[in-house]
């Protein structure tokens, strides 16, 4: 398919034996990790049940890829609405939870500060307070950031135990969230006791792939410029982050949610980094050079002459060796084959391709479920 193999040694992928027939719930269902994360439940066999806000105007994974025909049920509703949220915990009584809704883009942050605040933070108050009143719930997954950490400005490779930061209202309000997320887990969840729930925070780093659509985000704003025929003009180019395929932080996701809602999960009740080798930690020059070249002729990249407008950290290293060691998780696609596998994604749905099955074909080859 125009795509190298990838090797699958010695990699813990998610099982499908544990997911079958587990009542999941997942916030932030319609969003491009949601989506994906809900195809990969159902396809090993969960009962899937969402909680989101509607999706994105213009083409969404989420629409495109049919999820909501797979889903046991389908609520779309504010974080910021308490009611809803324990309404709809009590009503899908979950085994396990991941809350992946959130405001949750930098430039968005410095627009509507407040709307960042009140939904990332206390739009997961009203989760973990709906969680703590439900029994059902064993194990619940909070989704944060490489961006919570401090930035040192040195570009030291961040380990969990970093000093949490953030300049800007999106990272900052995840830091918040990281603090939060502790708080309720000494607080209610240490017990020891069988029926605590086991609350873990996965950080992981920059994502790409098929169906992302979104709005001032590195490779959706080039594919679009590279198809409406215009070059595509990027910010900060010198900037470094740990760029990975979806499929690799929700795999650490998956693998997680296996052990903290198993016997022992306690254990595993911390926060994880899920990022990419290092080798995949570059600027976003050199991404979108990449996303260039796997488009082909005619795609053209430009420096905007306003870069630098807001702050972001110059330089975001994630160091994932706790997830390496602890759990069995391991990046299996490089950069160079996740920017393949999103051009080609996005190629083939120009050219009238079934986005669902798109998209299990990778989470099957990414697996090995084949």
């Amino acid at each position: 398919m125009g795509v190298r193999e990838a090797s699958l040694a010695r990699v813990v992928t998610p099982r499908p034996s544990f997911w079958g027939d587990r009542q999941v719930l997942v916030t932030g269902h319609t969003g491009f990790k949601g989506a994906w994360l809900s195809l990969w439940l159902t396809e090993m066999g969960a009962h899937v049940h969402g909680y989101s806000l509607d999706p994105a105007d213009g083409p969404t994974i989420f629409d495109s890829a049919g999820v909501v025909g797979l889903l046991d049920s389908d609520t779309r509703a504010d974080l910021r609405d308490q009611s809803a949220v324990r309404e709809t915990v009590d009503a899908v009584r979950p085994e396990i939870v991941f809350h992946l809704a959130a405001q949750p883009l930098v430039s968005a942050g410095y627009r509507f500060p407040s709307e960042t605040w009140s939904t990332n933070v206390m739009g997961t108050v009203h989760l973990l307070e709906a969680v703590r009143q439900q029994p059902s719930v064993r194990a619940v997954v909070v989704i944060t950031t490489d961006k919570v950490y401090e930035d040192h400005g040195t570009g030291v490779s961040y380990i969990e135990s970093n000093r949490l930061g953030g300049h800007d209202p999106y990272s900052s309000s995840k830091s918040a969230v990281e603090l939060l997320a502790a708080s309720y887990r000494q607080s209610f969840w240490s017990t020891g006791d069988a029926d605590d729930v086991c609350l873990g925070t996965a950080r992981a780093g920059n994502v790409i792939g098929g169906g992302d659509w979104g709005i001032d985000r590195l490779v959706p704003d080039c594919l679009r410029a590279f198809e409406a025929g215009r070059p595509s003009v990027i910010r900060s180019p010198d900037s470094v982050r740990p760029w990975q395929h979806v499929l690799e932080p929700l795999s650490g996701y998956l693998v997680l949610a296996e052990r903290l809602a198993s016997d022992g999960g306690n254990e595993y009740a911390s926060a994880w980094n899920f990022g990419p080798d290092q080798a995949s930690e570059v600027t976003v020059k050199k991404v979108a050079e990449m996303v260039a070249l796997a488009w082909g002729d005619g795609a053209e990249v430009r420096q905007d002459a306003g870069s630098g407008r807001i702050h972001e950290t110059k330089t975001l290293h994630l160091n994932s060796d706790k997830a390496r060691e602890v759990l069995g998780w391991s990046p299996r696609w490089d950069l160079a084959e996740a920017v393949e596998r999103t051009v080609y994604w996005h190629l083939r749905i120009a050219d009238g391709a079934d986005a669902q099955m798109l998209c299990l074909d990778h989470i099957v080859e990414y697996s090995g479920l084949c």
